[in-house]
């Protein structure tokens, strides 16, 4: 409880926001929340929160942590109306962002707020609300040093821990190189995984099989039920993941680095959305690659475990 020694304030309580600050009060940290639509949030309150009715209310914490949907949202709540750092007294000591955006709408965030003396670390997260709850969320930082080690304890209370990258925008670096690893990963997985059942593999034991070996993963594992058993219910939309797609092939393109592979990904992607499949879970490549492959997939009804 020591090492809890700021007041936090929070802004976004979607289910991964709502998951994120519920870890926080749980570990006894002082949170005050914002959210757009209130109702949201105010479930917290039974936790321990402070419900507020504007960003700006926000501008007296110690440590503002924002987890918003992209970057006009990100603008709106720092530096909008009744923005979190537009106080003409109060300002928190420093911001950190956790919500997934462009290198470019980051720094821009930060350079606005550095000019008013607040610190900004980024701290894009990889996994989901249910990743949360089970205390796995992996959390990836850059900004000052010292910022991060001032928002260490409260990362590693969000998540399984929090790994320092360097200065200004390198964790939405890693970030967007994590999401096409996600994509590639996936529509691999996707591809052999029907090679499989066509072969005559039922779908749960060649799954098996491969969380079981060395190229099993935990993400393997997480996405084992929604293969298994068709469960399409949206954790990450194949429009997000061709937004961080399209996000790293300009990366690659402007540093250099050919990505063949993501490309090809990129696009077996958008054939996806163009399927009609918007909306759904991203596990729909695996719909759209048994389609291609004459395959009529069918639910097993077989109890899989997430390794959650």
């Amino acid at each position: 409880m020591s090492n809890y020694t700021h007041t936090i304030g929070w802004i976004g309580a979607g289910r991964m926001g709502y998951a994120m600050a519920k870890n926080l009060l749980d570990a006894g940290c002082d949170v005050s929340i914002y959210n757009r639509t209130r109702s949201k949030a105010e479930p917290l309150a039974e936790f321990g929160a402070k419900i507020v009715d504007t960003p700006k209310d926000l501008s007296d914490r110690d440590i503002v942590f924002t987890m918003v949907s992209g970057p006009d949202d990100l603008l709106n709540v720092t530096f909008g109306e009744n923005g979190v750092l537009t106080a003409d007294t109060k300002k928190p000591k420093l911001l950190v962002d956790c919500s997934s955006v462009s290198e470019e709408a980051s720094a821009a965030t930060r350079k606005k707020a550095n000019k008013i003396d607040v610190a900004v670390l980024a701290a894009p997260v990889s996994g989901n609300a249910k990743v949360v709850k089970a205390g796995k969320l992996t959390i990836v930082a850059s900004g000052p040093r010292q910022s991060f080690e001032m928002a260490e304890p409260y990362l590693n209370a969000i998540g399984v821990g929090a790994t320092y990258v360097g200065e200004n925008e390198l964790a939405r670096m890693v970030k967007i190189c994590h999401n096409l690893l996600l994509g590639v990963v996936t529509q691999n997985l996707s591809e052999i995984t029907v090679l499989a059942e066509k072969g005559g593999v039922p779908r749960h034991a060649f799954l098996d099989f491969i969380n079981k070996s060395v190229m099993g993963s935990m993400f393997t594992r997480y996405k084992t039920p929604a293969f298994v058993n068709l469960d399409m219910t949206p954790t990450f939309t194949p429009e997000l993941l061709r937004k961080d797609l399209d996000l790293g092939l300009a990366a690659g393109k402007n540093l250099g680095v050919p990505l063949p592979v993501t490309q090809l990904t990129r696009d077996m992607v958008q054939k996806t959305i163009d399927a009609g499949h918007s909306g759904r879970d991203f596990s729909v490549l695996l719909e759209e690659q048994a389609k291609e492959s004459g395959l009529e997939l069918k639910p097993e009804h077989v109890e899989v475990g997430d390794g959650l």
